[in-house]
């Protein structure tokens, strides 16, 4: 008689192998370290921009440019021709009054709004030629003279040519009211002068020189007035090249706060205004 050895079952083991749930852990640890540093990324809006406009000649559309925060997204390819884009790289969103109705992206009082246009509209000549500049922000108004129109190098009394304009400062600010801080600024070279001892001394004696003028004829109450000189802090744009250098070297009028009167002459703003 042959005894037979009973077979055995298999027997089917039930749900995932165990190394499962380790990967599944890691692939989750994985998925939270790159959302992280997603949400940690900042985004070159100008190498975007370039990228952008690269594509879009690339492609034979026109580039387009949004500068407005949250505006529309940037076009790669244009089917219609785009606006010109800033040349200004300090150029900053549109400034709206804020008397209009609606939203705005940046509002403005009244009283800088009423401010601005009248010094532009009684400074447009020199606005237009570059002897000056007027731009405004939220608070203030600042008027901008260049170290070529107003002074001689190394010198702190005011080209008599500059006297008149000055003038024409004082008669639309004798309409406003708000605190006035004139403020002189120079390169990062060292003054060379027997008279100066430095640039604070040279940005100061040209503040304190256009603070005169502004209360000569007491048109403008002194208390409002104050001079401060800033030498080569706060420049416009890095002191690395000759026409840089220039456009560091000015005096600056800033008005803060303006409340105009009613019967103030005064123009609507022909061109956008920027800080």
């Amino acid at each position: 008689m042959v005894l037979r050895k009973p077979a055995r079952h298999k027997k089917h083991s039930r749900g995932s192998p165990a190394w499962i749930v380790t990967f599944a852990d890691l692939a989750t640890l994985l998925l939270t370290f790159f959302i992280l540093l997603l949400s940690f990324a900042e985004m070159d809006v100008e190498k975007y921009r370039a990228m952008a406009n690269s594509m879009a000649v690339a492609l034979g559309g026109t580039p387009v440019i949004s500068s407005v925060p949250g505006g529309q997204p940037v076009s790669v390819i244009a089917t219609e021709p785009a606006p010109a884009a800033p040349t200004d790289p300090q150029l900053e969103p549109e400034l709206i009054d804020e008397r209009a109705e609606g939203d705005a992206p940046t509002k403005i009082s009244g009283g800088i709004i009423d401010l601005a246009s009248a010094l532009i509209e009684e400074l447009e000549p020199e606005v237009a030629s570059g002897a000056l500049s007027v731009n405004y922000d939220e608070e203030r108004v600042i008027i901008r003279f260049a170290e070529e129109a107003a002074f001689r190098s190394g010198e702190a009394e005011i080209k008599p040519a500059m006297i008149p304009i000055i003038e024409r400062v004082v008669e639309v600010l004798s309409f406003c009211s708000g605190d006035i801080l004139v403020a002189g600024y120079t390169d990062d070279r060292p003054i060379s002068s027997g008279r100066y001892r430095s640039n604070w001394d040279l940005s100061a004696a040209r503040a304190v020189s256009v603070v005169h003028e502004l209360v000569l004829n007491r048109e403008v109450p002194a208390e409002r007035v104050a001079a401060a000189g800033r030498a080569e802090t706060n420049p416009l744009v890095p002191n690395d090249s000759p026409e840089n250098r220039a456009r560091n070297r000015r005096v600056e009028i800033s008005i803060r706060n303006p409340e105009c009167d009613e019967n103030m002459p005064a123009g609507d703003l022909p061109v956008e205004i920027t800080p």
